[in-house]
């Protein structure tokens, strides 16, 4: 048997490959400092824990959940939207339960494009971005992210070709991998964009709850317009640290969360129902942990920062996410700099080329280890004599 056409036209999973190397690393014995990983190292918090167990119990969840979501999940998103961001969602007709956002966003393309068809994706992004070109059969142009556009777009220096030819974009802010923040007006020019340009938007905000220096990431539901021409998903990983409870949703535009459900009635029959309880409590109940979590995701930051800086590392701190997007001492390729720190400092980075072209020159750094390790982790690479 041999794998079909699609299957082999798939990019090898960039994070399934590094992940390998680690866990290599580690059958060794050596002691890995994993700073390559976007897993959340915290535990999910007990009374979202006690909300599964309780509805677990409920035999009425152990059949077949609703093709399109329990009500009281959906009407928890419009209500979390409502709270957070002062963002009206009709929950019968704006919300699409996702079994995490990744779904959604590799989904996306077969939902609302046909074969042959362009779209817009972030360079450097999220790896699983490209997933759904392959899937869906279409092509995509790039939108470079720089530091000196404090790594947003730049829509006026893309051709009139590739603005013509678009019919869906992609953004993700606060961004994975640079840690970059979007403003409002950038999103209200996004949506103008769109709308003089015929693009759908999809906006991926899975670390919506992780902004710093006493800045709430911005929702792109909350620029004028924005409903017109698009969506946001938003995904419990993040926010809650539910990972891998596989729980998010879809919210926005009518006849795109339309499209997202209809493809989904044919290709899953939801999530358990009891997830879906719990993920209804996480989003209606007190928001105090994530509250906290921001909190040590920003020490983390500030710890990274300046024992970084100390070496001689000049790095930037990142606005929000979990990441910090840092350069690549003169003479090192990305790649090159992440297999030094884990051949010589048993340190595992992500090398910022596996986010795409405009990835080259940085590696992506997890606030995912206490601060005592990142300490370390700087102490080691300090030994190496890189920056002077």
């Amino acid at each position: 048997m041999e794998f079909s056409k699609k299957l082999q036209q798939l990019p090898t999973q960039f994070f399934a490959a590094l992940v390998q190397k680690v866990n290599s690393a580690l059958a060794e014995g050596r002691d890995v400092i994993n700073l390559g990983q976007g897993n959340p190292d915290q535990p999910t918090p007990p009374h979202i824990i006690k909300a599964l167990q309780q509805a677990a119990e409920n035999p009425q969840h152990h059949k077949y959940s609703p093709f399109r979501g329990i009500a009281e999940l959906r009407q928890a998103a419009a209500d979390f939207y409502k709270r957070e961001y002062n963002v009206d969602i009709d929950p019968n007709t704006e919300v699409a339960i996702l079994g995490g956002t990744k779904i959604g966003l590799v989904e996306l393309p077969l939902a609302v494009l046909n074969p042959g068809d362009y779209m817009l994706l972030p360079d450097p992004g999220y790896p699983d971005y490209l997933s759904g070109v392959v899937l869906g059969d279409v092509n995509f142009d790039v939108m470079p992210l720089f530091a000196e556009n404090a790594f947003l777009p730049d829509y006026k220096a893309l051709s009139d070709e590739v603005k013509a030819r678009a019919k869906l974009l992609y953004l993700n802010y606060p961004n994975n991998p640079t840690g970059g923040t979007a403003t409002l007006e950038f999103f209200e020019e996004t949506a103008r964009f769109a709308k003089e340009h015929n693009i759908i938007v999809s906006h991926d905000f899975a670390y919506g709850a992780i902004g710093f220096d006493g800045n709430k990431p911005v929702s792109f539901l909350q620029a004028a317009g924005a409903k017109d021409v698009g969506i946001e998903m938003y995904t419990l990983s993040k926010t809650f640290n539910m990972a891998g409870w596989r729980i998010g949703f879809a919210v926005g535009n009518a006849k795109i969360i339309e499209a997202i459900n209809v493809i989904q009635d044919h290709l899953f029959c939801s999530q358990f129902p009891a997830v879906q309880q719990a993920a209804a409590i996480a989003l209606t109940s007190s928001q105090k942990c994530a509250i906290e979590l921001r909190a040590t995701y920003e020490r983390r930051r500030n710890v990274l920062v300046e024992e970084a800086q100390r070496i001689g590392w000049q790095v930037t701190a990142p606005k929000g996410s979990f990441f910090a997007w840092l350069p690549v001492p003169v003479g090192y390729t990305s790649e090159q700099f992440a297999e030094l720190l884990l051949d010589k400092a048993d340190i595992a980075v992500a090398a910022g080329n596996g986010f795409g072209k405009y990835g080259e020159g940085y590696v992506r750094v997890g606030l995912l280890v206490s601060e005592e390790r990142l300490r370390e982790a700087v102490i080691r690479i300090e030994k190496l004599n890189l920056f002077k």
